[in-house]
């Protein structure tokens, strides 16, 4: 869960920042409902199984997390599949672009073999094989919008209509995230009711400002930009705090304790996932 880069007018922790930090940013407001675990498994099982497939999510509930994070982008014919960069050549057989390919091409590529020889042949899952499996084990879902560039609003707006069409009726929706602002506005202008979250690898001093304008339930930040302070300016403001990714079980242990309501880890060896009440 890396940003392509800083967020545009990404600054230093200041100004309104440090207003919030301080409660002078909003009266205190009520919490939006949070239906999600307080530990979620990072790209599926983090780095015990290749990353974004159906095996990662199965191997994080072996070991028994209920929520996955996960990326999901577009290929050149609109489907929805999981993929974390912009090009095919760290994680499948494939080379170049990510949207270059027809789904039909990208299925026959193999995304696990890059990992270890036991994986080898793993396919790309689509986002729909993921979604019925997630609602047949009751697990919940942190859908990343991983747009390749140049189609940030087209994905926004796909993903946010793919996921409304396959949780239909279902008890705990996705909860949307994305570090492109233009791709999660057009999620929230395709499927306004979903739940979101911006991502923000740095606290811009408008960071309260960009969650209203999305019209977001929640933050989403790296772990290493939170404080204390800065939760609870997030939840006096009626924000929830997602973070990622954290791995050591001290400091998971001591962002739950600052309240931190939903923690991305990879560690799912070793943070039990009921670790935190």
């Amino acid at each position: 869960m890396s940003a392509a880069g800083p967020s545009q007018g990404d600054r230093p922790l200041g100004g309104a920042a440090r207003s919030a930090v301080r409660g002078e940013h909003a009266s205190a407001s009520a919490l939006p409902a949070w239906p999600y675990p307080r530990l979620c498994a990072h790209r599926g099982a983090g780095k015990l199984a290749p990353e974004n497939t159906l095996t990662a999510m199965r191997v994080g509930y072996a070991h028994g997390y209920r929520m996955v994070e996960f990326d999901v982008k577009l290929a050149a014919d609109n489907v929805a599949f999981l993929l974390h960069d912009a090009t095919l050549d760290r994680t499948t057989s494939g080379r170049g672009r990510a949207d270059a390919l027809l789904w039909r091409e990208l299925s026959r590529l193999d995304a696990g073999g890059w990992h270890s020889a036991k994986y080898a042949g793993e396919m790309l899952p689509t986002f729909a094989a993921i979604a019925r499996w997630a609602r047949a084990h009751g697990v919940a879902c942190n859908v990343e919008i991983k747009p390749t560039p140049g189609r940030e609003r087209e994905t926004g707006a796909a993903v946010a209509l793919d996921a409304a069409s396959l949780w239909r009726d279902a008890e705990v929706p996705p909860l949307l995230s994305s570090f492109d602002e233009a791709a999660l506005e057009a999620a929230r202008d395709a499927v306004p009711e979903l739940p979101r979250a911006l991502l923000l690898d740095a606290l811009p001093s408008d960071w309260l400002d960009r969650l209203a304008r999305l019209e977001c339930v929640a933050l989403d930040a790296d772990h290493e930009t939170l404080t204390a302070e800065i939760v609870a300016a997030a939840h006096r403001n009626g924000y929830r705090v997602c973070c990622y990714t954290p791995n050591d079980p001290a400091r998971v242990a001591e962002l739950g304790s600052w309240g931190v309501d939903t923690i991305i880890t990879d560690a799912v060896d070793a943070i039990a996932a009921d670790s935190l009440k």
